[in-house]
């Protein structure tokens, strides 16, 4: 008889059935089947891949071959396949990066030649108010007599127009600073350049030598008696090989007492050869040299004079206003540049030989490497002829502006030049200028050469820079001496005009408004006072001009 169950079935065996084994309830209790405890698959194929899975499990260590073999599938894979058929992907170069300006050009032209919007630019063009006051020129000369001299300094200037014209200026300096006499600087003969004119015929060495009399010794040749120590030659004379940029300390601790121990120095290469952040008294020397008393020779200040008078005379219908424009598109600088235009082939060998000629090997280096599109991009690139008109038409400029054009021989002129030409047909060169006659003593000197384009370019309302250089820099500063302080200079900025020249998706109004808008930025910038290291030559202000307020200005005038 069983005893009584009070609890309820819940489903479970009923009161007769025997009571569940204790194991079985236990959840590590797993009750095993026969000999493999799972019934096995019946299908052959359930049958291999259970049995894999056995393997596999069993043998967990084959898991690191997995990636092995899964390479090995991949291989396999594709090698049943055939990729014949591949997608095509276009290499785009980085906008900016490749000369499109002529497609840019014959898109905008008809829309260019039918705008009649420009209102007489070059009489408005700066607009910029200088509330303030303007800046006029005040170096103070030298009242007192000089000292006994401590020697003599002889330079040997390097290089081009301008960079000759530094040299001097800098060479005033030193000797003034050193109480010394200066010998007229010697100019090097330069293998680009190959002008071997001499300091009187490039400037009025007597006017130069007038000016200064009162601030530094200066003479044409060394005292016989000092050059017989030295055998009279001067490559036995002690050379100074200064670094560039030196500082004026360097000179009063170094040069000086060398100085005042021989008597006289040589100082050759002197480009350059001294820092801009100098003293005031350093700087009123070289103020004096560069504004005052280097004047054109006056052959060329002459004939400088009288290409002024041709072009005023042809810019009539604008006040006697025109504009100057120096480019820098002659064959030996698009070469250095290393940028490529649309030249093709033809190009691309003229480059390589004049690569060649001016610099051997300096292109060809092992492991040098040139990108063009990064130059562009970066703004190195020399402005074509064409690209310079697009950007002044784009500026306001119309067809009746007339420009001088301030260059050397123009890389293949006669395709170049056309679109500039037919933008603006009254641009003039001093070639065009000029007669024959007239330019024959100054034909195969590129220094006197220049120093005709650098007169014409001084007096014109605008001038246009398109490239550095120690020429901008120099007409820079000597603008803003000569116009309140203002340089009346458009200096544009490469780097947004290869954007904007790459961009066929612009129309006529919205080019305008980008060259505008850098047209305006140039104006803005015209007036700018000088930081520590930037050069006197092209920012005079405030070490060689003082400040006149707009109120005294015209006090002044209505006294006088």
């Amino acid at each position: 008889m069983h005893a009584y169950n009070r609890l309820p079935s819940s489903g479970q065996s009923s009161p007769q059935s025997p009571p569940t084994s204790p194991l079985s309830r236990s959840p590590r209790y797993r009750p095993r089947s026969s000999k493999s405890g799972r019934s096995p698959p019946k299908m052959l194929t359930q049958r291999l891949v259970w049995f894999l899975l056995s393997f596999l499990l069993k043998r967990q260590g084959i898991f690191l071959f997995a990636p092995l073999l899964y390479i090995a599938g991949i291989l396999f894979y594709m090698g049943t396949v055939s990729f014949d058929i591949v997608p095509v992907i276009t290499h785009r170069p980085p906008p900016g990066s490749v000369y499109r300006s002529p497609q840019l050009y014959e898109k905008l032209l008809p829309e260019m030649d039918s705008d009649n919007s420009s209102a007489d630019a070059i009489s408005t063009i700066w607009k910029h108010s200088y509330k303030v006051g303007e800046w006029r020129p005040c170096i103070n000369k030298s009242s007192k007599g000089l000292p006994e001299s401590n020697g003599f300094i002889f330079v040997e200037a390097n290089g081009g127009l301008n960079q000759q014209r530094s040299s001097i200026c800098n060479a005033v300096a030193v000797a003034g600073y050193l109480n010394a006499t200066l010998v007229i600087p010697n100019f090097h003969y330069h293998s680009i350049w190959r002008d071997p004119s001499k300091f009187g015929d490039i400037y009025d060495e007597e006017f130069f030598n007038k000016t200064l009399e009162k601030d530094v010794r200066i003479v044409g040749s060394i005292p016989g008696n000092i050059m017989e120590r030295f055998d009279h030659n001067m490559s036995n004379v002690y050379n100074f090989r200064i670094k560039a940029w030196s500082s004026i300390k360097y000179y009063t601790d170094t040069v000086l007492p060398k100085l005042l121990e021989e008597k006289i120095i040589r100082i050759s290469p002197f480009a350059n050869r001294l820092s801009f952040d100098a003293p005031p008294a350093v700087q009123r020397l070289r103020c004096l040299a560069n504004y005052q008393a280097l004047r054109f020779s006056n052959p060329i200040s002459s004939l400088g004079q009288t290409l002024v008078a041709r072009m005023k005379k042809l810019s009539v219908n604008n006040s006697g206003k025109y504009i100057s424009v120096h480019l820098r598109f002659e064959e030996d600088m698009v070469a250095f540049s290393c940028c490529v235009y649309d030249g093709g082939d033809k190009e691309k060998l003229d480059m390589d030989a004049a690569r060649e000629r001016g610099w051997k090997g300096k292109f060809t280096k092992r492991g040098k490497v040139i990108r063009p599109g990064a130059i562009r991009l970066n703004g190195k690139c020399p402005l074509t002829p064409l690209e310079v008109g697009l950007m002044l038409r784009g500026m306001g400029f119309d067809k009746s502006t007339s420009i001088y054009l301030a260059s050397g021989q123009i890389y293949d002129s006669e395709r170049y030049m056309a679109p500039l030409l037919e933008m603006f047909p009254l641009l003039q060169t001093k070639e065009m200028l000029a007669s024959a006659e007239e330019l024959a003593p100054f034909q195969n000197y590129s220094s006197r050469m220049a120093a005709i384009d650098y007169t014409v370019c001084l007096h014109s309302e605008v001038f246009v820079t398109t490239q550095g250089g120690n020429f901008p820099q120099f007409l820079l500063g000597h603008r803003r001496y000569l116009y309140g302080g203002h340089s009346r200079t458009i200096r544009p900025d490469k780097r947004k005009l290869a954007l904007l020249f790459d961009n066929l998706n612009n129309g006529w109004k919205s080019f305008k408004r980008q060259m505008l808008n850098i047209r305006s930025h140039s104006d803005s910038k015209g007036i700018e006072l000088k930081r520590p290291n930037d050069s006197i030559y092209s920012v005079p202000c405030p070490d060689c001009m003082c400040k006149v307020n707009k109120i005294e200005d015209s006090r002044s005038s209505s006294t006088a």
